[in-house]
């Protein structure tokens, strides 16, 4: 009994050993993977850096950019002063050789005057006296002096002409240089419009209560307010939080000399305010005033320059749709939103 027990004691070490070979194995396995998956996420994270240097770059261009932009804009606004000052001392000038122009005219008038009255003195003494000889030849040297004078008076006269007409074409040229820096001012702010136009349809995304009518962004107020009331409810607040985030983004491209603003306002539909709503509001204008200073208010909150915002109210006095149902109504009752100068 006791060599049995010997043999069963020793036939256990193969399979020990066995199982060890197996457990070193997956050990070694394991250490595989983990170096793998180490040496992968070492590259991702090299390329993850290059990325986000090359986009710091990028940024740090556009940035540039924008102060460019923003020094050619006020050497625009300087010049464009320069040849308001230079058009305006033109025109004095202008008007002071048509006054000289005047008065040398009537000079001229008096002068071939006394030169045909001469004349005909001259006519009527050819038959008098040696004396009346001798005055008749001091009339002529009077009437040569006279001639002169006239020829000197005109030549006067055509020089301020010319300088005249010369004047006119400096003052039509810095005019058409006035007008087209206008024009480009003008421009720069509709892109601005553009621009702001197509970032609020970006963030608004197609919903159907909110439309553009030419250059005007329409709320639905059913969107921002609840029946009969002023206070902007929450889903409003988050459209608004949107518009402003669009007009902040767009603000800095406005041309500094550009006295713009952005124009909200209220509209109520034709319907009488109901005996609760009498309480808390006289009319529909007041509504329709209250709930667009309440935009304004909340955009303000937001970052938006209160100098830059316009609330007004219409009352029920200019409808888009007419008519009495529910859908003519809802769209009667609304925000309008006008990016524009003050």
């Amino acid at each position: 009994m006791a060599r049995r027990r010997t043999r069963s004691e020793a036939n256990i070490w193969p399979g020990f050993v066995d199982g060890l070979s197996t457990l070193l194995l997956v050990l070694m396995f394991i250490l595989s993977i983990f170096v793998v998956a180490q040496f992968y996420l070492g590259n991702r994270l090299e390329t993850v850096k290059e990325e986000l240097a090359s986009k710091d770059d990028e940024l740090a261009r556009l940035i540039s950019q924008i102060n460019s932009l923003n020094d050619q804009l006020g050497l625009a606004t300087r010049e464009r002063d320069r040849l308001q000052v230079q058009v305006l001392a033109l025109e004095d000038t202008i008007a002071k050789k048509d006054e000289q122009l005047d008065g040398l005219g009537v000079a001229l008038t008096a002068s071939q005057s006394v030169v045909a009255a001469t004349a005909e003195e001259l006519d009527a003494e050819k038959a008098l006296s040696d004396q009346q000889r001798s005055e008749l030849a001091t009339l002529n040297a009077q009437i040569a002096a006279l001639r002169r004078q006239l020829a000197s008076l005109q030549e006067a006269l055509d020089a301020a002409e010319v300088k005249d007409r010369e004047q006119q074409v400096q003052i039509e040229n810095l005019s058409q240089r006035l007008n087209a820096a206008l024009a480009r001012k003008v421009q720069e702010l509709q892109e601005v419009r553009s621009r702001f136009f197509e970032a609020l349809r970006r963030a608004l995304g197609d919903r159907t209560d909110i439309k553009v009518v030419g250059d005007r962004f329409i709320f639905e107020s059913d969107i921002l307010f609840g029946s009969c009331s002023a206070t902007l409810g929450a889903l409003g607040k988050i459209e608004l939080d949107k518009l402003a985030s669009a007009l902040l983004d767009i603000q800095g491209d406005i041309p500094s000399e550009v006295n713009w603003v952005l124009r909200v306002d209220g509209h109520a539909d034709a319907s009488p305010l109901g005996p609760s709503c009498q309480v808390l509001f006289d009319s529909n204008l007041d509504l329709s005033a209250q709930r667009a200073i309440a935009v304004v208010q909340h955009l303000d909150s937001r970052g938006v320059p209160g100098r830059r915002l316009l609330a007004t109210g219409s009352g029920s006095t200019s409808p888009i749709v007419s008519g009495f149902s529910a859908a003519a109504l809802a769209q009667n009752r609304r925000i309008e939103f006008k990016l524009t100068e003050r």
